[in-house]
């Protein structure tokens, strides 16, 4: 038995990166994957002739150098496609009741549309540099 989870979708918040006190990177950040809604086994379009479309928002983790790469690299609204496995969580909060929750663990993320600009990447290189072999 295997828990494997693919989602191809859009970022829709900034990445937050936090670490732990024993020195783990955890990067989080919501994904919104949509899909056509049907009717009587036909999609459903508006008045204007569109698809009507269901979104359903995701929670990804990415842990280390997953989540370095995914803070520095990823901003809102790139296209992205997860791949990771599904983990469900259970606490009690302070009033003593029970909640549930669910994320993706990342193991990879692809760019799907093009990464956001980083400080390094904006600079400009002299012609007359070499570049190593």
């Amino acid at each position: 038995m295997q828990n494997i989870v693919i989602l191809a979708g859009n970022i829709g918040q900034a990445p937050e990166a936090r670490t732990t006190q024993g020195g783990t990177r955890i990067t989080h950040f919501t994904l919104a994957t949509s899909r056509p809604r049907y009717s009587e086994g036909k999609v459903l379009r508006d008045a204007n002739g569109y698809r009507v479309q269901d979104t359903e928002w995701h929670r990804i983790t990415a842990f280390n150098g997953l989540g370095k790469t995914i803070e520095e690299h990823c901003e809102k609204g790139m296209k992205v496609l997860v791949r990771g496995r599904i983990r469900y969580t259970k606490w009690t909060d302070s009033e003593g009741i029970d909640r549930y929750g669910c994320e993706i663990i990342a193991e990879t993320v692809d760019f799907l549309s093009r990464a956001k600009q980083t400080q390094s990447d904006g600079e400009e290189r002299d012609p007359d540099d070499q570049i190593p072999f």
